[in-house]
């Protein structure tokens, strides 16, 4: 049985007056391909964690998001999260609000909801194999023993990412609890190598944006040997 002339007036009438009539049928929905690359920093949410080791990748996103003009404020894929252009592509910038053991999840869900290979992810983070005040680009690899990237590796099934690796230095005894020293914050000696190092690591992410890994690569790592005294060769 079909609805007269008069009931289908009154049925789109009362649809419209209360607006699913445009919900349904006339919702505009965000372009999978609206981000082109996906630059995601990594750490623990919450301001008692804001100053740690851990937390590195968090603060180079900031200052990489307040170089592009843009704020990192708006909340979804289990992340804050915003969106920036550079070098002709458009970039999502994350962070992930999931604590740092469960990071994958976040960048899973962005990258799936944006189609984003894993080749155009590229992750920030704390590395304590390197000394502070570090940089190290690599194109893919294994976790290291860091829980994070242990986690992005476990949901992508990929360990083809780029990574912008910051040192934050190993424990200073072998006694001292891996999670308590991430957990630290930088002595003031430690901060006056690091804080240069963060912005070498959001040109780092922008380079391999612009230029690629390859590329970011050479001129980042390299730079780290210029930059040995002679006492850490």
């Amino acid at each position: 049985m079909y609805p007269t002339p008069e009931q289908a007036r009154f049925v789109a009438a009362d649809f419209e007056n209360r607006g699913l009539f445009q919900q349904m049928f006339f919702r505009k929905k965000e372009s999978p391909g609206a981000a082109d690359w996906l630059i995601a920093g990594l750490g623990n949410p919450g301001a008692k964690y804001e100053r740690t080791r851990h937390n590195v990748g968090f603060l180079a996103l900031d200052m990489l998001a307040s170089k592009l003009g843009t704020r990192v404020d708006r909340l979804k894929f289990k992340s804050l999260y915003g969106k920036a252009e550079s070098a002709g592509s458009s970039i999502l910038l994350l962070k992930p609000q999931t604590f740092m053991n469960l990071s994958g999840d976040a960048i899973d869900e962005a990258a799936a909801y944006f189609r984003i290979p894993s080749e155009r992810i590229v992750v920030i983070y704390d590395d304590v194999a390197l000394p502070a005040g570090r940089l190290r680009i690599r194109a893919r690899g294994s976790d290291g023993g860091h829980n994070g990237i242990k986690s992005i590796i476990l949901r992508m099934n990929t360990d083809v990412f780029p990574r912008v690796k910051i040192g934050v230095s190993p424990p200073p005894h072998p006694d001292y609890a891996m999670a308590d020293w991430v957990l630290s914050t930088f002595s003031a000696s430690e901060i006056k190598r690091v804080a240069p190092m963060i912005e070498r690591a959001v040109d780092a992410a922008l380079d391999i944006v612009a230029h690629g890994v390859d590329y970011a690569a050479n001129r980042h790592n390299s730079a780290n040997a210029e930059e040995d005294s002679p006492a850490d060769k």
